[in-house]
Formats: structure tokens, sequence, C-alpha cells
């Protein structure tokens, strides 16, 4: 016998009905996701340490020569008990003495009084001043940075080696003094205090 084309078409439909989830539509609408769909697809957070640049940060203020200082040396101040500074090799007398580091190669520092009176930079050091100038560095850079600079005649090289020394180191403040080479550039840096900032030959 055959059925009438409405019964056959809704018998299909039953069909279909009972083949889809109950708990789920039998389709979505285009470009639609599910929740868990949506979780699974979400990328991880991304974790910041927040103490690596605080850490980078100590890093570098500890290798820059500063009128206060270098490190944990302060002029005008005796070097701290804990510090990496002390005195090594022979010393010229007990009147002027000197230490230094091994975390700072290339500098020493003159103590007058048993007080730091002068931190010098020399060769081997990557320390530098704030302005980004260090052992290396050319005249006209040092000039363009600290305009103001005297320049005076170096003691034992000759020129264009000299002296550029702050206005007012003479009137007894910490003062910065860079000593130029004959090629041009920093060859050492010093902070501290006259007349030790002037010194040519570390204690004298």
């Amino acid at each position: 016998m055959k059925l009438p084309l409405t019964l056959s078409a809704l018998a299909g439909a039953l069909a279909l009905a009972a083949c889809s989830s109950p708990d789920e539509p039998a389709s979505k609408p285009a470009g639609e996701t599910t929740a868990a769909g949506a979780a699974q697809t979400l990328p991880a957070p991304t974790v910041v340490d927040a103490a690596k640049p605080a850490a980078s940060e100590a890093a570098r203020d500890a290798n820059v020569l500063a009128l206060k200082g270098l490190g944990d040396l302060r002029i005008g101040q005796a070097v701290p008990k804990a510090s990496s500074w002390k005195e090594r090799g022979a010393q010229t007398g007990d009147a002027c003495r000197t230490v230094s580091s091994p975390d700072f190669p290339g500098a020493y520092a003159i103590l007058e009084g048993g007080v730091v009176r002068r931190i010098t930079v020399g060769q081997r050091s990557t320390v530098k001043v704030v302005e980004g100038i260090g052992v290396g560095s050319s005249e006209k850079d040092v000039v363009a940075a600290f305009p103001g600079f005297r320049s005076e005649p170096h003691k034992y090289v000759e020129a264009p080696a000299k002296y550029l020394t702050a206005p007012n180191a003479a009137g007894g403040d910490v003062a910065l003094r860079f000593e130029i080479g004959q090629d041009g550039k920093v060859s050492m840096m010093h902070v501290g205090t006259m007349p030790v900032l002037g010194y040519v030959e570390g204690c004298g």
C-alpha cells in the first residue's frame, strides 16, 4: 500500500530528529563556537617577572661612576666593612692608602685620613659616567657632554693629551676629571675632591 506523500515526509523528519543529540542543536550558525571550544583555543597567559627590570637597573647603576662614588664606595666616607674594596699590594705610606675591588677591574680609590678622597677608573674598566662616557670615549664626546670643563696640559704626556676638569673642583666640591691621551680619547676618569683629585701619581 502506498503512503500519502505527506506521511512519508513526516516519517523522514522523525527519523532525523531521533539521530540528533537532545542537548545540542543539529547545526550552528557559521562562525559560532561553544564555550568549551573557546576555552581550548585561548592562549596561555604571559608571566612577567617583575624583579628582572629592577635587577638590571641595579646592575646598571652599580657600574656607574657618580659624584657620590662607585658601587658601595662613597666619597668622603670610610670604606664599608663588608665591602669588596680592600688594600692590596704595597702602600706608599700611612697618610695615603689605596684600595681596589675585584668587582671593578681597572679601578682604585685613594684614602686620606681613613676616608675616600678620590676614585679612579682606568684601562680595562667598563665603568662609565651616567652620560655614557667611559675610558675610550673621544674628547669630542666629553666636551659635548661637559662644555664648561677647564682644559689643562697633561703632566707627562705631550699634547693633544690634557686634563679636562669640572670648574667647581677648585672650590673643594666633589668633582669629575677626565684624562685625555694623545689619541684624543679618555684614558682615565676621576671623581673626588682637591687636592687629591689632581694627584698625577696615585698618592702623590
